[in-house]
């Protein structure tokens, strides 16, 4: 590995653990602090991930390991509460590496994004609507709900984003090492029960 990349990997682990930052700002802010030039190639989403983990590994194991662990009940509740949207759990809290600054990332799955957004309304949830890129390259809704943590002490961000029905079948995609990407209610489950994180 380019040894550049992986000191610019290692400054952004700390943003991504202790502030949150998401991969992108981070390295951005990394290689800045390094005096790197903006031309300088930024490390790959795999190489950022196996840093956050090395810098949790040595720095936070127990508490981060607490704070996933809220973070993974919280987010199967709402799995629950949406079943009928067949809910796929990815990010940093399906992958094993979120802390108290992580947010939770839902892919829902319906034929009309409207459905979602009527059973939040249903459910006396305020959100917040916007969009983003989907899973397949395409623009998808994204609502967004702020859920207060009684353990932190503090609101986290839960972003719920409504793909069509048949984007389903791309949902269970692994990366090069064949780890999945995202995980549906029963494999975070198992997760749990297991203590294990989805790079294991």
């Amino acid at each position: 590995m380019d040894s550049i990349k992986a000191e610019i990997a290692a400054v952004a682990a700390r943003s991504v653990v202790e502030e949150g930052l998401d991969f992108g700002a981070a390295k951005r802010r990394a290689a800045q602090q390094l005096g790197l030039s903006s031309r300088q190639g930024l490390p790959d989403h795999e190489t950022m991930e196996q840093a956050v983990q090395d810098y949790i590994a040595i720095f936070c194991p127990e508490s981060q390991a607490l704070e996933l662990g809220v973070l993974r009940g919280i987010a199967l509740v709402w799995m629950e509460r949406l079943a009928r949207f067949h809910p796929h759990l990815g990010g940093a809290v399906w992958r094993g590496t979120a802390t108290r600054h992580s947010d939770i990332y839902l892919q829902l799955f319906c034929e009309d994004s409207k459905i979602a957004e009527i059973t939040l309304i249903d459910m006396g949830v305020r959100f917040q609507a916007s969009q983003v890129t989907g899973l397949h390259g395409d623009t998808v809704d994204a609502l967004s709900v702020q859920i207060w943590c009684e353990e932190f002490k503090s609101y986290l961000g839960l972003h719920l984003l409504v793909n069509d029905l048949d984007g389903i079948r791309g949902a269970l995609q692994s990366d090069a090492q064949g780890r999945r990407w995202r995980g549906d209610a029963k494999s975070l489950r198992s997760l749990m029960d297991n203590g294990q994180d989805a790079s294991t």
